[in-house]
């Protein structure tokens, strides 16, 4: 398998500057268009599985996370607090206390509940120099994160549908899960709650493992410092486990927070909050992207869907109305005239550009289009509206849309 480093630079998917710092990857034009598709792709599966989308800044004051628990347990993985006017704020690690403030926002009832909240948020980690490596480990983070609030009689049920989501979301990316994980709380004071309340929330996230048919392993002294959790275990190039999505049951941060809703009977009840993310952080994912699928990313998600190629001058104009018409049906395209046509088919094989549409002097007197599919070979010449649809049902996502 390949390493994502070499492959995604060589692709010129994204760049690692020393003036900007180590951990903080820029993401180049085409990572960017194969990120945008995925992250539209997964907000509308969201959006569908019944998520409400939010923005919330990537900073809050210092006491918000002394509530949440995160200062006092993770602070090593925090950056420093910063004097801001008379407060301190700091880079969040995560982004579960900004949406347990969407929650609390106003009252709640048990009509609203379950309440699905996502959001792909920026998070900050101070990975020491030594881990960091490409998209894998980073310290500016774009996480897919999501948190329901339920009642306790409904944690069962979002956690499989939390499950299944991921399920979805990662065939439609093209990847299989190594492996499951129950990560328990173990031995020490690094945990938050009671030992009842622990039983409770492993019991569920374990029940959910078993009616969904998935084997998995218990991790004893893995958990989260707030909860229990399931991780979605991946491999890397190098064989190694990595972690890419994740559902955690959270008893704590309701009740630090004081967050309740109006029970039928009028009296007020505490949620339950579920944490849950479906691909991860987008560094991680795209990481193990480039090395599962050596670049050649499905299409609905490549950065380049469509290559067009007139074979001389005098096809140039068709070539680039072809092209317009591919832009407009909404595909990425881009049309590459100068050279050789045997080399500009070789930059395209590199690039990992999975169709090609050549226009010779008998394509462009018939206004038609020769389509070039890897792994099939060359097609019949056909019209140039016959080729748009088959390229646009070629590169659509799995719900039907292009991103």
């Amino acid at each position: 398998m390949i390493d994502h480093r070499s492959l995604g630079r060589e692709l010129d998917l994204f760049h690692s500057s020393p003036l900007v710092g180590a951990g903080l990857p820029i993401w180049l034009p085409a990572g960017a268009a194969a990120r945008y598709a995925v992250e539209s792709y997964v907000r509308r599966e969201e959006a569908r599985a019944g998520y409400r989308h939010v923005y919330s800044p990537p900073m809050a004051r210092k006491e918000m996370y002394e509530r949440s628990g995160h200062l006092p347990h993770f602070a090593d993985d925090m950056f420093p607090p910063m004097p801001l006017g008379a407060d301190e704020v700091v880079l969040r690690p995560s982004l579960c206390p900004h949406h347990a403030m969407v929650f609390a926002s106003r009252g709640r009832s048990y009509r609203e509940l379950p309440l699905r909240i996502a959001e792909i948020g920026g998070m900050y980690r101070e990975e020491r120099s030594g881990v960091l490596s490409g998209l894998s480990r980073v310290r500016a983070i774009s996480l897919n994160d999501g948190h329901i609030f339920c009642a306790e009689d409904q944690v069962g049920t979002e956690v499989a549908g939390a499950l299944e989501l991921i399920r979805r979301a990662h065939a439609a990316l093209g990847i299989e899960a190594a492996g499951y994980q129950l990560s328990r709380r173990g031995p020490g004071g690094k945990y938050l709650g009671s030992a009842e309340i622990w039983q409770r929330s492993e019991a569920v996230l374990r029940q959910a493992l078993v009616d969904s048919g998935l084997s998995f392993v218990e991790a004893e002294g893995e958990a989260a410092f707030y909860g229990p959790k399931i991780d979605v275990q991946m491999l890397d190039h190098a064989g190694r486990e990595l972690t890419l999505a994740t559902v955690q049951v959270d008893f704590h941060q309701p009740e630090q927070f004081d967050l309740s809703y109006v029970d039928s009977d009028g009296g007020h009840r505490r949620p339950v909050m579920v944490h849950r993310s479906a691909v991860g952080s987008f560094e991680r994912l795209f990481a193990h992207l480039i090395e599962v699928h050596e670049g050649w990313f499905p299409a609905w998600f490549a950065p380049v869907q469509v290559m067009v190629l007139p074979i001389g001058d005098d096809e140039l104009a068709a070539a680039s109305a072809f092209a317009a018409r591919c832009e407009q049906a909404g595909l990425r395209v881009e049309l590459s005239a100068a050279g050789s046509l045997a080399s500009r088919v070789r930059d395209a094989a590199l690039r990992r550009i999975r169709y090609q549409a050549v226009i010779g002097a008998r394509e462009e007197a018939q206004d038609q289009v020769s389509l070039r599919l890897r792994g099939e070979g060359e097609l019949a010449p056909q019209p140039h509206a016959e080729a748009v649809a088959l390229l646009r049902s070629r590169c659509a996502a799995p719900d039907g849309q292009l991103s």
